[in-house]
Formats: structure tokens, sequence, C-alpha cells
């Protein structure tokens, strides 16, 4: 076996691996995203420049410099078992099967399915019993980082599945494609990059400049993935019955649909997953002056929550099922 189809089918076997760690152990307590927010805050509070091209470099800097030490120290950790031996290269599968395991362990904090679809859940469950203050406390917490106060039942439900939907690509489908591109270093530069962007990718004056380098890495290296991750839940709802009433439109109407009703969404990206999420619901979803996505869909209640979390597990694991396929036909 060739070392291509070795590293293929190694990192093949190392996304299943991190999804099954997800869905065994969850995530670790001591969690590296969290590291790596208070490293983007601290460089925050440190900024120095407040006009636009001082602020540009500066977060243009901060990013790049993060992003080396997360891409050298996970390339550090997965060397820690060693360099192949000559044994090992004659009988290739032990030898595969360690660097799996390795590289395994150490992307499994980068996906995070399981808690995606439980804090989900969660928005549900206080729905289903008619307790709207702890939906809204569970979305907040767990989900989205609009003000919740406000949001009425449909409105909290409808969050929650764009929140599932959205980050179906951002904590999956992202991070599991910049890892078989380029291996960890690649799904944890791109963890940085998806970090900065969630804290610093506002258009308000003091983050316009400062998170704009972040906001335009994460635009430019979701663009496939969430194209991918739209394709994926629309995959995964094939054949699928909705609950009471509820219809989605054929498949050529959906791929007729699709990228219009993702371009009511703001930014590049984040509108595909979430419209291919409401047309297999056959749902609308709604951000209060914002957008409305399948406007003829019905307004999502707590089952549909629920739906939607197994929707984004099928989807993910349909994923990684085809990684999975494809490595072993490489090899």
């Amino acid at each position: 076996m060739n070392a291509s189809r070795r590293t293929s089918r190694s990192r093949g076997l190392g996304l299943v691996g991190a999804l099954v760690l997800d869905r065994v152990l969850g995530q670790p307590r001591l969690h590296p995203v969290r590291a790596i927010g208070v490293l983007l805050g601290g460089a925050r509070r440190l900024r120095r420049s407040r006009g636009p091209v001082g602020s540009l470099v500066e977060g243009a800097v901060v990013l790049a410099a993060l992003s080396a030490v997360a891409g050298a120290a996970s390339r550090s950790l997965a060397a820690l078992p060693g360099r192949p031996s000559r044994e090992s290269s004659r009988f290739p599968l032990p030898a595969t099967l360690l660097a799996a395991g390795t590289e395994a362990l150490l992307l499994h904090p980068a996906l995070a399915l399981e808690a995606l679809a439980d804090a989900g859940r969660r928005v549900g469950a206080a729905l289903e019993t008619g307790d709207l203050e702890r939906a809204r406390r569970s979305l907040a917490w767990d989900l989205v980082s609009r003000d919740t106060g406000a949001l009425d039942a449909s409105l909290c439900a409808s969050a929650a599945i764009e929140s599932m939907a959205e980050n179906l690509c951002d904590s999956v489908v992202a991070p599991g494609c910049a890892y078989l591109a380029a291996g960890l270093p690649g799904a944890w530069v791109y963890r940085v990059v998806n970090t900065a962007d969630a804290m610093f990718g506002y258009r308000t004056p003091d983050l316009l400049w400062y998170g704009k380098p972040a906001a335009r890495a994460d635009d430019l290296l979701n663009f496939v993935p969430a194209r991918l991750a739209a394709a994926l839940i629309l995959m995964a709802a094939a054949g699928r019955p909705l609950p009471r009433d509820r219809s989605r439109p054929a498949v050529p109407e959906v791929l007729r649909r699709l990228p219009r009703e993702a371009s009511r969404a703001a930014g590049p990206n984040a509108g595909w997953p979430m419209a291919a999420a409401a047309l297999a619901l056959g749902v609308r979803l709604r951000k209060s002056g914002t957008y409305t996505l399948n406007t003829a869909g019905a307004p999502p209640e707590a089952d549909d929550v629920d739906a939607a979390a197994t929707l984004i597990r099928r989807a993910a694991w349909l994923g990684i099922g085809l990684v999975a396929a494809a490595a072993a036909c490489r090899s």
C-alpha cells in the first residue's frame, strides 16, 4: 500500500473513530476549544490598535499566530507514538490502526455532534412541557448568541433548528473536511478560525476590522462544507416521514429552491444547511428582523426540534459512512 493510500485510510478510520468517541465519551471537561477561546480573548484584551488598518493587521497576526500554534501542537502530539518502523511497513495494518487511533483521540474534541444534538433536545423537551423560560435559557446557554428573552415557543424551536443545522457544518462537517484534507493540523487550524469568527466576527465598531480576517477565513473554509452539510441533510431526510401534516417538496423542487432559500440568510454559507433543514422538515425558520426560510412551511413546534436533532445526527453519520466507504475503496 503506498503512502497516499495509507494516509487516506488512516484518516478515514480516524474520522470514524473520533465520532465514535464523541458518542461514547462525549466532550472532555478540559476542552481545547475553551483554551483557544481564552487565548483569543486574552489577545483581544491586549490589542493596541483601534484604527481600521492597525486593527485589520493585528487581527490577522493573532489569527495566524494561534493557528500556527494549534497546527504545530496537534502535529507534535500525533507524532508521539513514534515513526513507523521497518517491520510496520511490512505489515501496515497495525501501524495504520495505531495512527488512526491516536488521531481519533486528538481529533475527537474538534467534533461535537452529540453535544449539539443533546442541546437541541433539551430545548425541545422544555417546549414539550410548556416551560418556555427553561427553553429560552437552554437555547441561550447552549446554542445561540441572540437575545432569547422575548422569543415565543415557535421562535425558540426555530432558533434551535437553525443552530443545529448550521453547527452540523461548523462542528462536524467542516472540521472533518479540514482533517481529511490536511490532517490534525488542518482540523485544529479550522477550530481556531471558527472560534475566532464566533468571538470577533461581528459588525460592531470595535470588531469590524479586528474580526474581519477571522470572518473572511471562516467564510472560505466553510464554503464547501456548508453545501456538503446541506446535501447530507437532504439525503438523510429522504424517505423519512414527517410529523403530523408536514410535507416536503419533491427532490427537483428542493434542489431548485435550496440556493434561493439559502441566500436569504446572512453570509455566504450559514443559509445552506439551515435552508436544507427547513425544506427537509417542512417548517418555516425565522429570525425576527433578519430572515425567513421556507415561508410556505409550518411554524416549528417541540417535536420538530426533536426531529431536527435526529436528522442532523443521521446526516453526520451518513457523511462519515461515505468517507469510510471511500477510504476502504482506496485501500
